[in-house]
């Protein structure tokens, strides 16, 4: 299960001199895993939970348990404040929704999350039981996902983006290095 370049999805180099530039590069990590947890539900439905499989879990894991929740929190104190204060009636409902919709895909994490436990803990060779066959939780998780960030891409970021002076990107560059020990 190697994980080839997604296509459509450009490579972005970025520092945290540019934090739009961070959190687009973020956006195709996320894109990432979540094509690698697709793949994984396809893959433990005809393999069972092989040593790829729990490499993926584990990746997938680790990724939506560290990055994700940092990710999230340098929208919320710097993008979506932003936003709200460009006056721009779409980003301003954009946001409330986005603020909202990270609530919901955080427990979706934490739902889906024990279910990627327990079939590491199973270890079961194919078939499968029913619940990953068929997981329903797994594709919305995907899909919201894929949603909220096509929304923040098209929606807010420009929006914030163009208010943004070279002082205002200095600083969230700086606190967005340092939530990670930069």
């Amino acid at each position: 299960m190697h994980l080839p370049t997604e296509p459509g999805l450009r490579t972005v180099l970025a520092s945290w001199e540019q934090p739009f530039e961070m959190l687009r590069a973020c956006h195709q990590r996320v894109h990432r895993m979540l094509a690698l947890l697709g793949r994984l539900q396809a893959h433990v439905v005809t393999h069972g939970v092989n040593e790829q499989a729990t490499q993926a879990a584990q990746d997938v894991m680790r990724y939506f348990d560290q990055a994700a929740p940092l990710h999230h929190q340098d929208e919320e104190l710097h993008v979506f404040p932003a936003a709200h204060r460009s006056g721009d009636p779409d980003a301003i409902a954009a946001v409330k929704r986005l603020g909202v919709e990270h609530q919901t895909m955080e427990a979706e994490w934490r739902r889906l999350r024990l279910e990627l436990q327990a079939l590491l803990a199973d270890k079961s060779p194919a078939p499968l039981p029913p619940a990953w066959q068929t997981d329903q939780l797994v594709r919305d998780f995907c899909a919201r996902y894929t949603e909220h960030m096509r929304i923040e891409e098209h929606i807010v970021y420009p929006c914030v983006e163009v208010g943004l002076t070279p002082q205002d990107a200095e600083h969230m560059g700086r606190e967005m290095g340092a939530r990670r020990g930069c």
